[in-house]
């Protein structure tokens, strides 16, 4: 038995001294990596470039009411399509109703104390044109010794009479008459406003996506009741990263495609691209207007796509590794392979875009990246 052991790790002593001097998958003598290298050239990348987001209505509208009052009937429930003008909520009336009919009383009762008013100045106005007659004769009269003092002064009197009964007539009493026909019109006009606030209308050609009210609750002013969402157009939210942005502009046709409906076939156009970064920071919001021709829901996940062209700096996608967040690649110093961080662009299957850390024919690993590190012998193949 001890005999057969040491036989057995005899051999296997001579396999594990077998392997460290033969080496291994792209190694060779001296511990050095065999690779293929590739000089970083300056040219034209093109790609297809794409973005990821949700679809969102184009317009979403809360539905609430102007007054309070009793909902007496809900015209549409969650789902259903409501086109703009359609009744959604009808609130009881007959409280304002009654309002209405009082105040329309008292615009009658107001004109008709400001007709009676105009009549009273009318007759104050041929008064005092007939005192007036009355004391310029009696003034002719007194002036030629005809008559007394005493009737000169009688006929002063009522001129002065008649001259006061007048401006009153036609000043305060006629203006407070005329005022308060100006305050009923403006109470009926309020009512009549309120009465037509108790019929709520869609403002817009939509979907009922949410509904907080039943017929016969009563509802507080401008609380949500209804959500109405325009699907007509539709918009892909999504974000981009800085280094595209340069290749991208508010008017530009992208092609779409619903995740959920693969054979879809959307036309989009970029509507906005935000000023600012989000808050992760290095990427802007964007937009794309898409014409909902498929009559699809909101909510869905879809991609954005359009064929994009980028100059510069292009190596192998084999080239490219990824680790610890960052973009890095091994350039080849002699017998050497550098690991350098880089930042990339644009990429296809075959090439990446590098944007920093790398000049123009400087000459990188292609194969074997995974087995370098930092200052590793290599050996070009």
């Amino acid at each position: 038995m001890s005999k057969r052991i040491k036989i057995s790790l005899a051999s296997l002593l001579a396999v594990m001294l077998l392997l460290s001097t033969s080496g291994c998958g792209g190694r060779n003598e001296g511990g050095a990596v065999a690779v293929t290298a590739a000089p970083a050239a300056n040219q034209e990348l093109e790609t297809m470039l794409e973005l990821s987001g949700v679809l969102v209505p184009a317009r979403t509208v809360e539905i609430a009411s102007k007054i309070p009052g009793k909902a007496v009937s809900v015209g549409a429930g969650v789902g259903s399509a409501v086109n703009a003008g359609e009744i959604l909520i009808q609130l009881d009336t007959d409280a304002l109703s009654g309002q209405l009919a009082q105040a329309e009383a008292g615009l009658q009762s107001a004109e008709a104390a400001a007709e009676a008013a105009a009549g009273q100045t009318q007759l104050a106005g041929i008064n005092l044109d007939a005192a007036q007659k009355l004391y310029d004769r009696t003034r002719v009269l007194y002036e030629s010794g005809a008559i007394a003092q005493s009737q000169m002064d009688d006929v002063t009197d009522k001129l002065n009479i008649a001259k006061n009964q007048y401006e009153n007539a036609s000043g305060a009493a006629l203006a407070q008459a005329r005022a308060a026909i100006a305050t009923a019109r403006a109470n009926i006009k309020s009512i009549q406003a309120q009465i037509d606030s108790a019929t709520v209308k869609s403002p817009l050609d939509g979907i009922v996506a949410v509904q907080n009210v039943n017929a016969g609750q009563v509802v507080s002013p401008n609380v949500p009741l209804m959500s109405i969402v325009d699907t007509s157009t539709l918009k892909l939210k999504s974000t981009v990263s800085q280094d595209l942005l340069p290749l991208l502009a508010v008017g530009r046709e992208m092609d779409v495609t619903i995740d959920s409906f693969p054979d879809s076939r959307l036309k989009g156009t970029i509507s906005i691209i935000g000023p600012m970064a989000v808050s992760t920071g290095q990427v802007f919001p964007l937009e794309i207007t898409v014409d909902n021709c498929g009559g699809f829901m909101a909510g869905l996940s879809a991609r954005a796509s359009m064929s994009a062209k980028a100059g510069g700096i292009v190596v192998p996608a084999s080239a490219v590794a990824q680790g610890g967040g960052e973009s890095y690649l091994f350039v080849i110093n002699g017998d050497t392979a550098v690991r350098r961080v880089v930042k990339v662009g644009l990429k296809n299957d075959q090439a990446v875009q590098i944007l920093d850390g790398l000049s123009e024919g400087e000459r990188v690993a292609v194969t074997n990246v995974s087995a370098l590190t930092d200052n590793k012998p290599v050996h070009i193949n």
